[in-house]
């Protein structure tokens, strides 16, 4: 009787799978992969839709790589969206029964300029001309007073760096190191999405 009952219970369960594999059979899947030009491709909202209807939604992983399964036949777009980065768009994606729509790592999603914050500064030595290839750091100045190194890079020909940050509210620390000169540094008060801007100038030397 026991064994009876075990093979009427295994029979129910391949019949149960056969119906859900034959169910994923009337459906498609949509998979891709995110870039993005600076930052984490993670947590890119990728929206299925059908003209300006949005039908459903999920989100990148760690990798930028997303996928939208049971999705019914016929023709759909995608929009991506993060904050900090341009909307990104693919129209005229066709999913089919059965079948996987791979849309490649093709995308890239850009800076979008208008809600980030820009540090734009140039170096100069003592005399007043361009230091190129010099090396600037950039610093998140906490509450307690000490600073956290985020960023560094050195100088263009021109003297010129820029960095790009969160618009969020934060102090932030620019240094300007050379081997041979003691560091110059300055403080921005960074309070949303604008572009700040920061000399920093070697001191002359002292005279012995």
């Amino acid at each position: 009787m026991r064994f009876t009952k075990t093979l009427l219970a295994m029979a129910a369960i391949f019949l149960l799978a056969g119906l859900a594999y034959s169910q994923d059979k009337t459906t498609g899947s949509i998979k891709g992969k995110i870039k993005v030009e600076t930052g984490s491709a993670s947590g890119v909202a990728v929206i299925l839709r059908q003209g300006d209807r949005e039908l459903s939604q999920v989100a990148t992983d760690k990798n930028g790589e997303f996928a939208m399964n049971r999705v019914a036949p016929g023709m759909y777009g995608l929009t991506f969206r993060k904050p900090g980065l341009s909307v990104g768009a693919i129209e005229n994606v066709e999913v089919k029964a059965g079948k996987t729509r791979s849309l490649g790592d093709h995308l890239v999603l850009t800076i979008d300029e208008g809600s980030i914050a820009f540090i734009r500064g140039s170096a100069f030595t003592a005399e007043g001309r361009s230091l190129p290839n010099a090396k600037v750091e950039l610093a998140r100045v906490l509450d307690d007073g000490t600073a956290k190194k985020i960023d560094g890079r050195l100088t263009t020909e021109t003297g010129s760096f820029v960095f790009r940050l969160s618009p969020e509210v934060a102090k932030y620390r620019v240094t300007l190191k050379l081997d041979n000169a003691a560091d110059v540094s300055k403080d921005l008060d960074i309070d949303g999405a604008a572009v700040y801007r920061v000399a920093l100038s070697l001191a002359p030397a002292t005279k012995p």
